[in-house]
């Protein structure tokens, strides 16, 4: 039975995009798997569902699946996509709109140059809701590997993540320090990485190691983890540009206690069909 989807990305952070409004099963992890592999299936980074929400205030559901079958709480480029692909349907109307996750409901705003502005949620420092295994909040905290002191933040943007400042992002470890990072058991779900070299109060350069797909070319949820954490630690100014591998976006925190907004694009590829 062929299976419909559309590939799209945000900033380089590339999906499948299924429609399930109808009823149909959701994937396994095993479908997910040979769905996002790069050689023999479409390849994504994520997948992501669309499916009807049991509240009336929202549009819509979408579900994350990450390229090694496990499933994700928050995906901020992917719901970029799914408001676009929703107004291209005609279920969603321009130019406000909502949507619901796994994580919660998503305020969606339709920008005039085309991008997407989403409200994230509010930051959550409290190591227990991130979570990482300390006991008292702190904005940074040092752990040693192979050897060495690495110093990060923590956050949860409705999924958890670590954040390491570097002086060059071309040269940053990631490969080496993200999974090592995403093993360590005081990470008890593991943890997106992200790296940041800060240019300036309003300016930053970012790459991250996600959690079950490796390093992307943009990470919505870890762009807005990376300026709430670097904001918390007296770094940067509310309102950043962030400059991932794939692409920016615009992050604004106005204050402590109102939610992250992200704005950026969302571009259509191609429609398909999966034999399955």
């Amino acid at each position: 039975m062929a299976l419909r989807f559309s590939k799209m990305h945000g900033a380089g952070n590339d999906f499948v995009l299924i429609d399930l409004r109808d009823g149909q099963p959701a994937p396994d992890a095993a479908l997910a798997r040979a769905i996002g592999d790069r050689h023999t299936g479409v390849g994504f980074d994520q997948l992501l569902t669309i499916e009807a929400s049991d509240r009336p205030d929202c549009v819509a559901l979408y579900r994350i699946w990450n390229s090694d079958g496990s499933q994700a709480q928050q995906c901020g480029n992917g719901a970029r996509c799914v408001a676009a692909w929703l107004v291209r349907d005609g279920a969603a109307v321009p130019p406000n709109f909502r949507l619901d996750s796994p994580a919660g409901v998503i305020s969606v705003e339709c920008l005039a140059d085309g991008r997407f502005a989403l409200d994230m949620g509010r930051p959550e420092f409290a190591p227990g809701k991130v979570p990482f295994s300390e006991s008292i909040e702190h904005a940074r905290y040092q752990r040693t590997f192979d050897g060495k002191p690495v110093i990060f933040g923590v956050v949860s943007m409705g999924n958890p993540h670590a954040l390491i400042v570097v002086d060059d992002i071309a040269r940053a470890p990631v490969a080496e320090l993200g999974p090592a990072l995403q093993a360590a058991d005081f990470f008890p779900e593991s943890i997106n990485v992200g790296f940041a070299q800060i240019v300036s109060p309003g300016e930053i350069h970012l790459r991250v190691h996600e959690r079950g797909a490796g390093e992307t070319l943009a990470c919505g949820s870890g762009a807005c983890a990376a300026v709430a954490v670097l904001v918390r630690q007296g770094r940067v100014d509310r309102h950043v540009d962030v400059h991932l591998p794939g692409g920016t976006l615009v992050i604004d925190w106005p204050d402590d206690t109102a939610q992250v907004r992200m704005a950026g694009p969302a571009t259509f590829v191609f429609e398909g069909e999966w034999l399955a």
